[in-house]
């Protein structure tokens, strides 16, 4: 299963680190995406971690503010945010895929449950 933590409530422009801990199977060679939905609104890709060679994927309005980045001693991947915006006020969902690159259109094959993220302006 994977457990998200580290969403809360802050102020525009503050940061925010979100973790996605992995346990029952090793994240080493799955690719890690981040979601995020908005009531009423469809659930959208964030970023996402390769599982072949750790590469990177952003939508780009979290493009520069946004790192996502994995450390498999710990089971885990990361999702750093800085300046965030009212906008990003969403839930957010890690999902691992048991793939070795990042197709945000594939059924993941482990969703958290989900950490919501509250950007006051």
């Amino acid at each position: 299963q994977l457990v998200e933590s580290g969403g809360g409530l802050v102020q525009s422009g503050g940061s925010l680190r979100l973790s996605c801990a992995a346990s029952g199977f090793s994240l080493d060679h799955y690719s890690v995406g981040w979601f995020r939905q908005v009531p009423g609104k469809d659930r959208e890709g964030v970023s996402c971690i390769s599982g072949n060679d750790n590469s990177t994927w952003y939508e780009d309005s979290v493009m520069g503010r946004f790192t996502i980045s994995r450390d498999n001693a710990k089971n885990a991947v990361f999702l750093q945010m800085n300046s965030l915006k009212p906008e990003d006020t969403a839930v957010y969902y890690c999902a691992a895929l048991a793939f070795r690159v990042c197709v945000l259109n594939l059924d993941f094959d482990y969703w958290g449950q989900g950490a919501q993220v509250t950007v006051s302006s």
